[in-house]
């Protein structure tokens, strides 16, 4: 067999089946292999930024990664975006780049770049491969590299004639690395924090400690305790609803955040970092917390926070079962569109086991709020800041947990980053409904435009955060792409038009004006 067909045997029994792709030349071998390998999933992107964002969304969802396979420099370029969120959210993601063959890239072609370094800015790991009899223990390595805890971004640059010249027998996996030991002093110094106090205290978390066992151990632990779990401003993946606990988020806008961080003397770091604003403004601190907050550290996202869990909780003699949280679904809203309302529609029709992901920007102010009583679901936030992750990101929730609905929350600024994405969705029939908030401006950028000092903006100035003249029709772009789709008008036609998304299968896009 070649290069291409023994990576991908390599890839598949080392548990990564699925594989976004926008390919071109150099990866033809690699795409000729995809018909000799019938466990290896392989689904079409048609811009590599909408590959990329899918391979973080399917990541979250499963733990595994997938793999992306891109075509040279410009391709892994178009695609940093969306690896630079994957990077943030700590996931594990293969990328597979081609590249010119080896004695091609001394000739300086066209499309020559350097893939080192564009790919070491959102990489953990990367190598280039060198001999087509290697490239299976390199496959072999590069999952392992991505799969180091919690999760990164490996990139394994393919040349061509790696991929067509004959190579050896697939490699067998190679053993992830395990979860690094708390050390028994930081537990020690977390009880003695805990201890006997109701009060003043918050578990600052952020992945992987939202999820599964983790995020019930830190309920336990802080109703024991009367802590407060605090989670980031923006979660890889956080588990929500009726019977779940609810964490309270760090706000966006510093002040807000400064004002909530400031209710706690101590704050107990649980897979998260001290928090700093995401800009610098003129005239006010980076650091969010007030003067006179103490941090300290529990376990970093690399170590094995539920082991320490478990350690501190029996430290403090939590009981292993504690109520669980009960709150009311709300009720659909009527009449006209707002912000409140909005997440009360959303809140009132989310179905059962939903994946809820969230670039809705200004729009879903309303919606954690309202969804913290909707039925179980997971929540999906935009990382690291970069647009365009949101259709992206349900893509490859929906191919992950084909049995389960996602419902994509969408500005209508950050949905043209990625709009090809909906195509993917209709070609794939993906159960996802996606939702445009559309104020035909970047509403965000308005408000940020005030707080950087800069004052009475004219009409040029404005002119560059206004999406209007001429209007985006979202419901036209998205049956262009094979995705049907509805506008409304008022809170009842949303929630008939979310109930109605549910109940059939496939994608199906909503446009609302707010």
């Amino acid at each position: 067999m070649n290069g291409a067909e023994s990576l991908l045997r390599t890839f598949v029994a080392s548990g990564v089946n699925t594989c976004f792709a926008n390919p071109g030349t150099s990866e033809m071998h690699f795409v000729a292999a995809l018909d000799r390998q019938a466990d290896m999933r392989c689904v079409l992107g048609l811009f590599e930024g909408v590959v990329t964002g899918a391979a973080d969304g399917y990541a979250r969802m499963t733990g595994m990664p997938a793999c992306t396979l891109l075509h040279l420099g410009p391709g892994l370029g178009n695609g940093i975006a969306n690896l630079h969120n994957a990077r943030r959210a700590q996931v594990p993601v293969v990328n597979v780049v081609g590249d010119h063959a080896i004695e091609h890239q001394a000739l300086d072609a066209p499309l020559h770049s350097d893939i080192q370094s564009l790919a070491s800015a959102v990489s953990s790991w990367v190598h280039h491969c060198k001999l087509a009899n290697q490239v299976p223990q390199d496959a072999a390595k590069a999952v392992q590299a991505a799969m180091a805890p919690p999760g990164q971004v490996a990139t394994l640059v393919l040349p061509a004639d790696c991929a067509w010249d004959e190579s050896s027998a697939p490699a067998s996996p190679l053993v992830p690395q395990a979860a690094s030991e708390v050390p028994s002093e930081r537990i020690e110094a977390a009880a003695n924090l805990l201890q006997g106090r109701k009060g003043g205290i918050a578990l600052l978390l952020s992945h992987p400690a939202t999820v599964g066992d983790a995020l019930k151990k830190l309920d336990r632990l802080a109703q024991y305790t009367g802590a407060t779990l605090l989670g980031d401003t923006f979660l890889t993946r956080i588990e929500r609803g009726q019977g779940r606990t609810e964490v309270t988020r760090i706000p966006y806008f510093a002040e807000a955040a400064m004002t909530e961080l400031g209710k706690y003397r101590h704050v107990i770091r649980v897979g998260a970092r001290e928090p700093v604003s995401f800009f610098a403004y003129p005239g006010r601190p980076s650091r969010l917390a007030p003067e006179g907050t103490s941090f300290h550290l529990l376990a970093e996202r690399h170590e094995d926070i539920d082991a320490a869990l478990d350690a501190l909780s029996e430290r403090l003699g939590v009981p292993r079962s504690m109520p669980s949280s009960e709150r009311a679904r709300p009720e659909a809203p009527q009449g006209e569109i707002s912000l409140e309302g909005l997440g009360l529609a959303i809140g009132a029709t989310l179905p059962a086991d939903a994946i809820v992901v969230n670039e809705g920007a200004t729009s879903v102010s309303g919606v954690p709020l309202s969804t913290a009583g909707a039925a179980p679901h997971d929540w999906l936030d935009l990382t690291g800041g970069a647009i365009g992750q949101g259709i992206p990101v349900a893509i490859g929730a929906a191919v992950a947990c084909p049995d389960r609905r996602v419902l994509s929350l969408n500005g209508d600024g950050s949905a043209m980053y990625t709009i090809q994405g909906l195509w993917t969705q209709a070609r794939e029939q993906l159960n996802v409904t996606s939702v445009v908030f559309s104020n035909r401006k970047y509403s965000i950028l308005q408000i940020e435009f005030m707080r950087t000092g800069t004052m009475n903006p004219g009409p040029k100035a404005m002119s560059m955060l206004d999406l209007s003249n001429p209007d985006l029709d979202f419901v036209a772009l998205a049956k262009g792409m094979g995705v049907p789709g509805t506008h409304v008008q008022s809170l009842d036609e949303l929630s008939a038009a979310l109930e109605l998304s549910y109940s059939q299968p496939g994608p199906y896009l909503i446009e609302v004006p707010c």
